[in-house]
């Protein structure tokens, strides 16, 4: 029988350096889960966090590296270029969380009272978690688009910079949960439907691109971007000055940490925590309207 393999199989899905960096995220990903299961040991929400964040992005990665060696992504009724780039952001940006809450939360100098196993275990995990996210911020850096080049919508700084924008909403929704006292005021709950608002156009923009239906809109994506981004920033400026007014000014908050707040479960550090990422998205908008201005969209990779 005539061997046909090599019309199907992708060599360079394994062998360019985009294919090596995504084996790396596979074995990382598996030793750090592998090392916390077997020994190193969690507890709590946020070691579940850290370990369905590995075991996530792990069997995302196994799964896109079997697509591009098989070719069985020209199967799939998604734009995969997109689908990709936009997940090697997302993969970057839990990766590094959780590079950070394990160690923060697990990792201990001394022996006592865990054991000197367990915590050598601990922090192999942590080293490999930090590995983990290098090796997903290289995936980001080869496959970002460059200055003249035709490319999917999520690989350029506009498509990656929804992917964080997002995240750092997700961010402000936990810290919105644990009892921020949002609904105390008209204006924090305004607040609170602005993140809630261009959270969802985002996911929405996100999910056109990964699904190749942009065209479906009845206005040009570009202007769509454009507009959406604009208004955005102008709501998200809302929300930068209202919340801290309506948090720490003496008239209707606190402008100090309350002695009597308890570690973890003190709403006037969820307020602060909401401040800040309420700013950080803020800039994340404001540079995303002007690389908008700068790209023209391509529909299908």
């Amino acid at each position: 029988m005539e061997n046909s393999g090599g019309m199907y199989l992708n060599m360079a899905a394994v062998t360019s350096r985009v294919g090596v960096a995504r084996l790396l995220q596979a074995v990382f990903g598996c030793t750090t889960f592998s090392l916390v299961a077997h020994q190193g040991g969690f507890n709590a929400a946020y070691g579940t966090f850290c370990m369905a964040v590995w075991c996530f992005c792990f069997a995302v990665t196994i799964f896109i590296i079997t697509c591009e060696f098989t070719r069985l992504h020209n199967c799939l009724s998604i734009s995969w270029g997109n689908f990709t780039a936009a997940f090697a952001m997302l993969a970057t940006l839990m990766s590094i969380t959780t590079a950070i809450i394990y160690p923060l939360n697990f990792v201990q100098i001394s022996c006592h009272p865990i054991g000197c196993e367990k915590r050598d275990f601990r922090i192999s995990a942590s080293v490999f978690a930090g590995l983990l996210f290098f090796a997903y911020t290289t995936e980001v850096c080869l496959t970002r688009a460059r200055p003249g080049q035709v490319t999917s919508y999520m690989a350029t700084v506009s498509g990656l910079l929804k992917i964080v924008q997002a995240f750092v909403a997700c961010v402000i929704f936990g810290a919105l949960m644990n009892d921020s006292q949002y609904n105390r005021y008209v204006a924090t709950q305004w607040c609170t439907a602005v993140y809630g608002i261009c959270f969802v156009l985002t996911v929405v923009v996100v999910i056109l691109n990964l699904t190749g239906k942009t065209a479906t809109l009845k206005c040009p994506f570009e202007r769509f971007m454009v507009i959406y981004t604009f208004v955005a920033v102008l709501m998200y400026m809302s929300a930068a000055v209202i919340w801290p007014v309506f948090c720490f000014d003496q008239k209707y908050g606190s402008p100090h940490r309350p002695y009597q707040c308890s570690k973890g479960k003190c709403s006037w550090d969820s307020q602060v925590v909401i401040a800040v990422f309420t700013y950080v998205n803020l800039v994340l908008y404001i540079a995303d309207l002007a690389y908008s201005q700068r790209i023209r969209f391509v529909s299908h990779p």
